[in-house]
C-alpha cells in the first residue's frame, strides 16, 4: 500500500489544530495581543477584541480550557444553583431561561454549571463547595431576596456574581431585572381606565425582592388613578393556585369586596378562578383579573388570562452577558440593566359590569342559601 491507500485514493493528512499564532499571523499582531483579546483583558480596545474574535472564528480556533485555566485562573463557567424545593422549580420558562444563558455563555466560549439544591442551607452549601472546587468563575442568582444570604456569602468570598432582581443591600451587586413594579402601576391604570374603582392586589412570596418592588408599583398606581388605599384589598403571600383561590375567596367576602383583582403570580391569578366559579361570577365579565409572568397555562383558562409576560430566553441571555463582564473586571455599578414586561391582552378583564355593592350583595344571599341548605339538610 502507497501513500494514495489500498484502493488508490488520496489519503489526507490529519488536520492540524488552529493555535494562537496561527491567528496572530494571519491579523499581523502579536500572540500577547491574541491571547490578551480572546481572554477579555481591558487594556484591549473592544475594536481589536472583536477583529481577533472575528478572525479566530472564522479560522476556527478552539482554546484549550486547561490551558487557559492555569494561564488565567478561570475555567470560563458560569454557575447557577437551582433551589429546587422552590414552589416553580420546575416551571416550563426554566427550559427558556437556561437556554438563553447556555446560548449566551458558548458565543463567549464558556460553558454553564448547574447545580442543585433542596433547602436555603443545601444551597449555601452547594455555593460554598463550588466556590471551593472552583466550578464556576462567578455565579445567577435568580429570585432574589430582600436579604439574601447568597449575596452574602458571594460578596464576602468576593466571587463575581449577577443577581435576576434586585436587593436590600445594593453594596457591590450588579443585576438584570424586568420592571414588576411599573407593570403593576400599568395594570391598575388600565382597570381604573375601565371604570374599576375597587381593585385588589394579591401579592407573591413573602420576603422575596419582587414582591416589595410590585406592592409599591400597585400602591403607585392607585394614587395615579386617585384611588383611596384600602388594607382589606390587599394579601399577602400567594404562589400557588391554591393559595391564589384563597386570597381571593378573602378578598370576596370582605365588605367592599374588589370588582377586579391584580396578581403579581400568574399560577396564583388562577385560584380566582376557580373562586369565582365557585362563588357564581363569571371571570371577564363580573370579576376583572390581571395576572404577571406570561405562563402558558394562562393561555388555557376560560377566558384567557390577561398579563404580563416575560421574555425569559431573554433575561437569561442578558444575565450569561453581565456577568461575564462581571468577572472581566466591570464594576457592579456599571452592569444593572432593567427591561419591561409585555402586557398581552386577553379576556379575564374589562369594563366592570356589577358594582362593589352588587357584589357583595351577590355573595351575601349566595352565603344565606348555602347556610339554608345546610339547616334544612340537618
Amino acid at each position: 500500500m502507497d501513500a494514495t491507500g489500498e484502493k488508490g485514493r488520496l489519503m489526507r493528512p490529519a488536520s492540524r489544530r488552529v493555535t494562537i499564532a496561527d491567528v496572530a499571523a494571519a491579523l499581523g499582531v502579536t500572540k500577547g495581543t491574541v491571547s490578551r483579546a480572546m481572554n477579555g483583558y481591558r487594556d484591549i480596545s473592544p475594536s481589536t477584541r472583536r477583529r481577533v474574535e472575528r478572525k479566530a472564528k472564522e479560522m476556527g480556533y478552539r482554546p484549550l480550557s486547561h490551558a487557559q485555566a492555569i494561564r488565567t485562573g478561570r475555567v470560563r463557567a458560569l454557575g447557577l444553583v437551582l433551589q429546587i424545593n422552590e414552589h416553580d422549580a420546575q416551571r416550563p420558562f426554566l427550559t427558556d431561561f437556561l437556554a438563553g444563558v447556555s446560548m449566551a455563555a458558548s458565543a463567549e466560549n464558556w460553558t454553564l454549571t448547574v447545580a442543585t439544591a433542596g433547602s436555603d442551607r443545601e444551597t449555601l452549601a452547594t455555593f460554598s463547595r463550588l466556590i471551593d472546587e472552583h466550578k464556576a468563575d462567578g455565579f445567577i442568582l435568580p429570585r432574589t431576596l430582600l436579604i439574601d444570604a447568597r449575596v452574602a456569602l458571594l460578596r464576602g468570598a468576593g466571587v463575581p456574581f449577577i443577581m435576576y432582581g434586585r436587593t436590600g443591600d445594593a453594596t457591590g451587586c450588579a443585576w438584570y431585572d424586568v420592571l414588576g413594579e411599573n407593570a403593576m402601576k400599568e395594570a391598575v391604570l388600565r382597570l381604573s381606565g375601565q371604570g374599576h374603582r375597587r381593585i385588589g392586589f394579591v401579592n407573591g412570596g413573602r420576603g422575596y425582592s419582587y414582591s416589595k418592588l410590585r406592592l409599591e408599583g400597585y400602591l403607585d398606581g392607585l394614587k395615579a388613578a386617585g384611588l383611596r388605599r384600602d388594607e382589606a384589598l390587599v394579601v399577602e403571600g400567594a404562589v400557588t393556585t391554591d393559595q391564589g383561590q384563597r386570597a381571593a375567596q378573602q378578598l370576596l367576602q370582605g365588605a367592599e369586596p374588589p370588582t377586579a383583582v391584580i396578581y403579581a403570580v400568574d399560577m396564583a391569578a388562577l385560584g380566582l378562578y376557580r373562586a369565582a366559579a365557585a362563588a357564581g361570577l363569571r371571570v371577564g365579565r363580573d370579576l376583572s383579573v390581571i395576572g404577571y409572568d406570561g405562563i402558558p397555562e394562562g393561555a388555557h383558562a376560560t377566558p384567557q388570562l390577561t398579563s404580563f409576560a416575560v421574555n425569559s430566553r431573554q433575561a437569561g441571555a442578558s444575565l450569561a452577558r453581565l456577568l461575564i463582564r462581571r468577572i472581566r473586571g466591570a464594576a457592579p455599578e456599571q452592569l444593572r440593566e432593567t427591561d419591561a414586561a409585555r402586557l398581552v391582552v386577553r379576556g379575564s378583564d374589562g369594563p366592570p359590569v356589577l358594582s362593589s355593592a352588587e357584589i357583595y350583595a351577590h355573595m351575601r344571599a349566595r352565603t344565606l342559601s348555602t347556610n339554608q341548605t345546610v339547616e334544612e339538610d340537618q
